[in-house]
C-alpha cells in the first residue's frame, strides 16, 4: 500500500519522514519535487528513516515523501548482458542520451529498453502445463548467449496463448489460464534484489572453476558455485586478477560489481571490456558480461544496493541453467557504506565504528552463490560463483571486514605487498592462502586430469613450506650450513616460485595454461627434482645440477602454445634424463 508524508530531518542520504505508517519496510520511495529515490531502512511508529541513493543537498524540511508500495526490485530480461548500470539498475547510456555527461537527480529510466525488438521462439504450445521457473521461450540476447524465459515464480496455470515474433520487453507473449484467472507474461520479470531467488535443491562442491590461472586451480582451487575472497593492499592486483578471473573462469555469464571503487578504476573496466576477446568464443567479452558500476564518488548508500542489483541479476542467469561468475570489486567499499548509515541511524557500533551486523550481512551476500537445480518441471543446473575483493587499510587483514568475510568464504586468496614489489604476480602468498574446496574436488581432479594431480599438488605445498623454514636458517647460519638436498629443494622451491606461481597477464600464451599443461609443468619440476636428488644421493655435485641447462627449458615450458605442449614435455623429459645421466657418468668415470 502507497502512503504520503513529508520529510522531518536530513542528514547526508539520510532521510527521516513522517506519516509513513501504511508503508513498509524496504518499499522505494519518492523523495520531494525532484523525485529522488530512496529506500526505508527502519521504521518506527508513523516515522520512516528512508536511505536516498541520490544527493541530498537542496533539500528541506516539509518536502512530500510518496512510497511506491514495492521493495527495491530489478528487472529481469533481454538486454541486462552488455548493458552498464548504476547501483540501482538506471542504465548509464540512457541516461547520458538525456541529461548528458552529468548525471541528474531524480531521473527515472527504465531498466530494460523499450523501444528495442527482441525475437521470441515459444518452447510451450497452448494446453501445456508451466509453473514457475519454467522455460515457456527464448531470445538470441547475443551471439553468444540464449536467453530463456522463465515464468515467474508463484505463477501456475495452463498456456492459453502463445506468440511468436518480434517484441519489445514489455509486450505480452503468453498467457497462462490459472486458478486465479488468466495471468499474462512479457519477455521480462521484476524480482526483490534483498530476496534471494529460489531453487530446487542445492548441489556440493565438487567440480571446479577452471580459471587457467596455476596458482589458483593447483593450490587454491574454488569451485563451481564457491566463495573465495582476494584481500589485498592498494597496488597488489586485485583488480587485475579479478580482470584475469572474469576473462578466463570456465563461466557463461560474468556480472562484474565496482561497488564503490576509484572512479579512474571503473573506468579502465568500462573501457577495457569492450575491447577485451572472449577467448572461448572469439567475441567480444561484453557479450556475456553485465556491469555495474558505483564508483567511490557516487551517492555513497547506492553502494549498498549495487552488490543485491548485481547478485539477483547473476542468479536470475543461474536459474536458466547457466554457470555465472560474480566479481564484487570491493566489498569494503559496500561495508563503508554500511558503516556510514548505521552512524547517522545512530545504531551502536561495533569494532572500528562497523555495524554489529557486518558478519550477517556479508553472510546474507555470499550464502546466495551455490551449484543448484532450477525450480520448474524439467530442473536446470546453474552455478554461480562469488568473488569478493577486499581492500583493507595498509594491507591488515585484521581488520573486521576482513576478519568477518574469512569467517564466511572457502577461499582466500591472499594478495602480498611484498610479492608485488617483486613483480611476482599473480601476488597471492603460498603460505597465507587457502582453500578449503581442495579435498571436495580432489576426485574431480584425479578422475578428469590425471590420478597423480594430488600428490603433485601435496609435493609441491611441502615444498614451498620447507623452503619457508630453510630460509631462515638460512638467515642465521648461511646458505653454506645446508645439506646438499636442502640446497637442492632451495632449488626446486624457487623454481615452483619462478616457473609456475610465477604468470603474466599480458603475454599471449602464458596468461591462460589448461590443466593439461599445468599437470605436465608439474610433473617437469618434480622430475627435474627426483633426478636430481638421487644424482646427489650417488655423489654429483648438487651446484652443477642447478646449473644444467635444461633447467631452463623447464622455465620456458610455460611459454610453449598449449598445442605443442605433448611433444616439447616429452623431449624436455628426455633431456633432464640425458643430462643428468651424463652428469654421472663423468663423476662414475
Amino acid at each position: 500500500m502507497s502512503s504520503t508524508g513529508k520529510v522531518v530531518k536530513i542528514s547526508g542520504p539520510l532521510v527521516v519522514a513522517e506519516g509513513m505508517r501504511d508503508s513498509n519496510m524496504f518499499d522505494v520511495v519518492r523523495v520531494s519535487e525532484k523525485r529522488l529515490i530512496g529506500e526505508i531502512i527502519e521504521m518506527h511508529g508513523d516515522r520512516a528513516s528512508i536511505q536516498v541513493y541520490e544527493e541530498t543537498a537542496g533539500l528541506g524540511t516539509g518536502e512530500k515523501v510518496v512510497s511506491t508500495g514495492e521493495p527495491m526490485s530489478v528487472e529481469l530480461g533481454p538486454g541486462l548482458i552488455g548493458s552498464i548500470f548504476d547501483g540501482i539498475q538506471r542504465p548509464l547510456d540512457d541516461i547520458r542520451k538525456i541529461c548528458g555527461n552529468s548525471l541528474e537527480r531524480g531521473i527515472d529510466v527504465p531498466s530494460l529498453k523499450r523501444d528495442r525488438l527482441w525475437n521470441f521462439t515459444p518452447t510451450v504450445k497452448v494446453g501445456d502445463s508451466v509453473k514457475g521457473g519454467d522455460i515457456i521461450g527464448t531470445v538470441p540476447e547475443t551471439d553468444i548467449v540464449l536467453h530463456k524465459i522463465l515464468v515467474p515464480e508463484g505463477a501456475e496455470g495452463v498456456v492459453k496463448e502463445i506468440s511468436e515474433g518480434d517484441f519489445h520487453v514489455d509486450d505480452i507473449v503468453c498467457t497462462l489460464a490459472t486458478e486465479n484467472g488468466d495471468k499474462k507474461l512479457s519477455l521480462f520479470q521484476k524480482w526483490a534484489v534483498r530476496c534471494g531467488r529460489p531453487y530446487k535443491k542445492k548441489l556440493s562442491p565438487d567440480m571446479p572453476l577452471i580459471t587457467g590461472q596455476r596458482v589458483v586451480d593447483c593450490l587454491f582451487p574454488i569451485a563451481k558455485g564457491g566463495v573465495a575472497s582476494i584481500p589485498g593492499p592498494f597496488g597488489s592486483g586485485k583488480t587485475v586478477t579479478q580482470h584475469q578471473l572474469a576473462k578466463w573462469a570456465d563461466a557463461d555469464i560474468i556480472v562484474y560489481i565496482g561497488c564503490g571503487e576509484r572512479g579512474n578504476e571503473m573506468t579502465d573496466v568500462l573501457n577495457e571490456f569492450p575491447e577485451l576477446i572472449d577467448p572461448h568464443t572469439n567475441k567480444s567479452l561484453m557479450e556475456r558480461t553485465v556491469l555495474i558500476a558505483n564508483t567511490s564518488d557516487m551517492p555513497v548508500s547506492a553502494r549498498e544496493a549495487s552488490v543485491y542489483t548485481g547478485i539477483t541479476i547473476a542468479e536470475y542467469y543461474r536459474d536458466m541453467g547457466y554457470s555465472v561468475a560474480l566479481m564484487a570489486d570491493s566489498t569494503s567499499r559496500w561495508a563503508e557504506a554500511l558503516r556510514e548509515m548505521s552512524g547517522r541511524l545512530e545504531e551502536m557500533p561495533g569494532d572500528e565504528g562497523y555495524p554489529a551486523y557486518l558478519g550477517s550481512r556479508l553472510a546474507q551476500f555470499y550464502e546466495r552463490a551455490g551449484r543448484v537445480i532450477s525450480n520448474g518441471t524439467v530442473g536446470r543446473e546453474g552455478a554461480l560463483s562469488v568473488i569478493g575483493a577486499v581492500s583493507p587499510p595498509g594491507g591488515d587483514i585484521s581488520e573486521p571486514v576482513s576478519q568477518a568475510t574469512l569467517r564466511i568464504v572457502k577461499v582466500f586468496w591472499g594478495l602480498d605487498s611484498n610479492l608485488a614489489y617483486q613483480r611476482h604476480f599473480p601476488a597471492i602468498n603460498w603460505l597465507t592462502s587457502y582453500s578449503l574446496y581442495v579435498d571436495s574436488l580432489a576426485d574431480w581432479y584425479n578422475n578428469n586430469v590425471s590420478a597423480d594431480w594430488t600428490k603433485l599438488r601435496a609435493r609441491f605445498m611441502e615444498i614451498l613450506h620447507d623452503e619457508a623454514e630453510l630460509k631462515e636458517i638460512v638467515k642465521l647460519i648461511g646458505m653454506d650450513a645446508l645439506s646438499a638436498k636442502d640446497r637442492l629443494k632451495m632449488e626446486t622451491a624457487r623454481s615452483i616460485r619462478e616457473d609456475f606461481l610465477h604468470q603474466l597477464a599480458f603475454h599471449e600464451v602464458d596468461t591462460y595454461t589448461s590443466l593439461k599443461k599445468q599437470l605436465y609443468m608439474m610433473k617437469l619440476i618434480l622430475g627435474f627434482n627426483d633426478k636430481a636428488v638421487e644424482a646427489v644421493g650417488k655423489g654429483a655435485d648438487a651446484e652443477e645440477i642447478s646449473g644444467l641447462a635444461v633447467r631452463e627449458k623447464i622455465g620456458r615450458f610455460k611459454y610453449v602454445p598449449e598445442e605443442n605442449t605433448d611433444t616439447e614435455f616429452d623431449r624436455i623429459s628426455m633431456e633432464i634424463s640425458a643430462e643428468i645421466d651424463r652428469l654421472l657418468y663423468r663423476e662414475e668415470k
